[in-house]
């Protein structure tokens, strides 16, 4: 068995210059959101928070100026109302599309419980007369433009982007590539509303995607935007129309974003905001030395050291289930909370197959923090995520892959 210390020491020697480049992001997000803390004069009065119908709430107001400015938008909605990263990307869709109007997939089949959103459950887009088509990455993982233009000609309605790869082999979007998609769309139709999932991506690149000509860019609080802190929640960020439609659905016509109240977790939002630059930092940090040590081992792990990283997560394919499975309740047993708990494979709802979820979190199923989780299909591949700290990262991913090479 190889000395998994030594395995560490040398992935952290290796992947020393791609941890730099981690800093230098992570120091210019810093900035930007310095810089929009002070421009909305956040203060502690701000964090205390309000009930019933949560008019006039000065936190809230202060934390979606702040996301707008940071993301590049005209306007957010950050809100614990949301469930889910799941919840607020359907909202953003129905905002961005009528019925009998067209959604296009513009990079592969959505993340699995975005499926259920498109067809076959009640109130989903086919239920409104939605069509839907997906395009295809080409066999090299771009995509396919021809394709793409050959969905969006003579189609009103909206073009949909996932960022990260989700349970899939694709790769992540790049930034640069998000935008090029973006320009490719507008080019052929400018009337269609450009929705990007970003979940998993927020803050590993200095730019999001409405910055690089999305409409309405999406995520989860409970990922990479809430640094650890936010205890739910999901934000809407960009063009001013789009998002106030997003709001209506989310709670009623009329009403929109005026209500909500935030029950006093407005510091943990605040707070997990002002954090999650650095936090996200240390996550790539332990997405890629956790890659470079199990791809040592041989084990097919993507991205790798030469690819760009647009998410935080790592892909881990196993082969076999035995492997995986083990991996997976090892990344439980070294976690900070519900260390002694064994996780198994279960019908999550939304999902076509049994899901094995390791999180020993802080934040129930918080992303953000150190997790594994992986469906349980060929070529069974888990998905590793998050860290809140790189060093509990590392230790963690030492004592599982310790465990790994002893089975």
């Amino acid at each position: 068995m190889p000395n998994i210390t030594e395995l560490f020491t040398q992935a952290d020697q290796i992947l020393a210059p791609l941890f730099a480049q981690f800093d230098a992001i992570s120091t210019a997000n810093t900035e930007r959101v310095l810089i929009a803390f002070a421009k909305h004069r956040v203060s502690d009065a701000m964090f205390g928070g309000t009930t019933g119908y949560g008019y006039d709430d000065a936190g809230r107001t202060a934390l979606e100026s702040i996301y707008a400015d940071v993301f590049g938008a005209e306007t957010a909605l950050v809100r614990t109302q949301f469930v889910s990263g799941t919840h607020a990307i359907s909202c953003a869709l129905f905002g961005a599309i009528k019925p009998s109007e067209t959604l296009i997939s513009a990079y592969g089949a959505p993340y699995d419980t975005l499926q259920g959103v498109i067809a076959g459950n009640v109130g989903s887009f086919d239920t409104f007369n939605i069509e839907y088509r997906q395009v295809e990455p080409l066999a090299d993982g771009a995509v396919d433009f021809k394709a793409l233009g050959a969905a969006i000609d003579g189609v009103s309605g909206a073009v949909l982007i996932q960022r990260s790869r989700g349970y899939s082999a694709r790769k992540a979007l790049t930034i640069d590539e998000i935008g090029a998609i973006c320009s490719f769309v507008k080019s052929r139709n400018p009337a269609i509303n450009i929705v990007v999932d970003n979940c998993y991506g927020e803050f590993t690149d200095t730019r999001e995607p409405t910055h690089v000509g999305a409409d309405i860019a999406v995520g989860s609080l409970i990922k990479n935007p809430g640094g650890g802190l936010a205890p739910c929640g999901g934000y809407i960020c960009g063009r001013a129309d789009l998002v106030e439609a997003a709001a209506a659905r989310m709670t009623a016509p009329g009403i929109a974003g005026h209500c909500g109240a935030t029950l006093g977790q407005n510091r943990l939002l605040f707070q997990g905001f002002f954090l999650a630059p650095h936090t996200v930092n240390q996550a790539l940090k332990i997405s890629a030395v956790a890659a470079e040590v199990l791809s040592f081992l041989g084990y097919d792990t993507s991205p790798t050291r030469d690819e760009q990283r647009s998410d935080i997560i790592t892909r881990i394919a196993f082969g076999t289930a035995e492997p995986l499975l083990a991996f997976c309740r090892n990344i439980q047993y070294g976690s900070p909370v519900d260390s002694f708990v064994t996780p198994e494979p279960w019908p999550m709802p939304g999902y076509g197959c049994d899901v094995i979820m390791a999180a020993g979190t802080f934040v129930q199923g918080a992303s953000i923090e150190l997790s594994c989780d992986a469906p349980i299909r060929e070529p069974f591949a888990a998905y590793l995520q998050g860290g809140l700290t790189y060093e509990s990262g590392k230790i963690c991913l030492m004592r599982a892959v310790e465990k790994l090479c002893e089975s």
